[in-house]
């Protein structure tokens, strides 16, 4: 019995050992792809829009209770309670508007998930196609909630994955909204230029 269990440990060892692991950086990743900061600016510009939308609308029940508060002395009482009602009303559509925009399912996630999602999808494929590729058994995160307290870097893979993905790696891994900003290239682009 201890003989088949010790070659059961040794068969289970040598498994385990044979088995190849890397790990991406999917932050790194996704600054590197043009589409996926075309996207986010997209994102940060209906954002900012929708915000002051609601800043705006905030702004106006703001106005109508400073309104309300000067002029509640002279009003009667059936135009206090209808002028409260107003505030109430228009304060209730700015709330429901902000709900609307920024809420959890709200419009600026199904915007995310329109413009970002098919982004993820293809850095996923590309992860899946390599480590087939490679004989990788797991490959893990270290952007994500998954961290990696130590790995070594020839494990990394994520220059890989923009290279499948069609990219040069490490060209824009600082992106800015500088008028002077790198551009990634495309290795498509070069061979266009000759």
């Amino acid at each position: 019995m201890k003989k088949i269990l010790f070659a059961l440990l040794v068969s289970l060892s040598f498994q385990t050992y044979s088995q190849k692991f890397a790990y991406v950086d999917t932050d790194y990743i996704l600054a590197n792809l043009p589409e996926y900061t075309s996207a986010q600016k997209q994102i940060n510009e209906i954002s900012v829009k929708w915000q002051k939308e609601i800043e705006e609308k905030l702004a106006e029940v703001d106005k109508m209770y400073k309104d309300y508060q000067v002029e509640k002395i002279l009003l009667s009482e059936e135009m206090r309670i209808k002028k409260e009602e107003d505030i109430i009303k228009k304060e209730k559509e700015a709330k429901e508007l902000q709900k609307k925009r920024f809420g959890q399912g709200g419009d600026l996630f199904k915007k995310q998930q329109e413009l970002i999602k098919p982004i993820q999808d293809k850095v996923y494929n590309a992860i899946v196609e390599i480590s087939e590729t490679k004989g990788y058994a797991m490959v893990f995160d270290k952007a994500g909630s998954t961290t990696v307290i130590y790995s070594q870097k020839r494990y990394d893979i994520s220059n890989d994955v923009i290279k499948q993905l069609g990219y040069e790696p490490g060209v824009n891994t600082d992106i800015t909204d500088d008028e002077d900003e790198e551009e990634i290239k495309s290795p498509n682009d070069n061979k266009n230029k000759k």
